[in-house]
């Protein structure tokens, strides 16, 4: 069963992007444009910080 974490290797500030990236099976640059397009509607700045204290960091 897959587990979501914020990445350790894939990160710029908390690893947020990096984690749902691997979590979808995508590439995080996707990710970082999509919530980078949610924060020109104000949502996306919102989410990020929720989900960078809600989701646990990947552990070693």
């Amino acid at each position: 069963m897959k587990k979501l974490y914020r990445s350790k290797d894939d990160r710029k500030l908390f690893g947020v992007c990096g984690g749902l990236g691997q979590y979808f099976n995508l590439d995080a640059t996707i990710v970082r444009l999509i919530f980078v397009i949610l924060g020109l509607m104000h949502v996306g700045v919102l989410f990020y910080i929720l989900a960078a204290l809600i989701i646990p960091e990947e552990p070693y």
